[in-house]
């Protein structure tokens, strides 16, 4: 599995990935992604600002992207709940999207995984990951469990007015080792 930083002449790939997304959502019954976000403009920042990301399989083809924001993410501003990590020290995760005919064969908890890596050795002070996913999300919220996210408060209107977002926090690094010892 590969990882690496999405580049101009990539923009179009990660579009049609979270297109993809957007129908797997929307067949799924899913209100998530279901405006006009994320849109290309979105992806076009995330590649200007360095936090785009392509995933390949180990015969070099695409499967899936996500964005890695470095703090502040405002995104976070009006969430109910508190964080376990208050420092500044962290990053998020969003527009996580597997293409719908690699679904089902583990490439979204190996992406997890790359991007956690990614963090860890090219972020060593890094001491926690947050990211969201919508109420009606169930998959990506049992995905976010099991790669080690615990829930730690919620979003009310922030991507869409009527929505409801369930934010989690992953802590890493130091922060682990700190936390392990009391």
């Amino acid at each position: 599995m590969h990882l690496h930083q999405a580049t101009e002449k990539e923009r179009q790939l990660i579009f049609n990935i979270i297109l993809d997304g957007k129908q797997q959502l929307s067949d799924a019954g899913i209100d998530q992604w279901q405006t006009e976000y994320p849109k290309m403009s979105v992806i076009d920042q995330d590649i200007a600002k360095g936090q785009a990301f392509i995933f390949d399989s180990e015969d070099h083809e695409t499967v899936g992207t996500a964005a890695i924001i470095k703090a502040p993410d405002e995104a976070y501003d009006a969430m109910t709940g508190e964080w376990s990590d208050t420092t500044a020290q962290y990053m998020s995760i969003h527009r996580v999207a597997i293409y719908s005919h690699h679904k089902g064969k583990g490439y979204a908890s190996r992406l997890f995984e790359a991007l956690f890596n990614y963090i860890e050795q090219h972020h060593p002070e890094i001491t926690s990951i947050r990211i969201d996913t919508h109420q009606d999300n169930d998959k990506m919220q049992y995905l976010i469990k099991k790669v080690g996210f615990e829930e730690v408060g919620k979003m009310h209107g922030f991507y869409h007015p009527n929505d409801v977002s369930y934010v989690y926090e992953k802590l890493i690094g130091a922060k682990i080792k700190v936390a392990s010892t009391n």
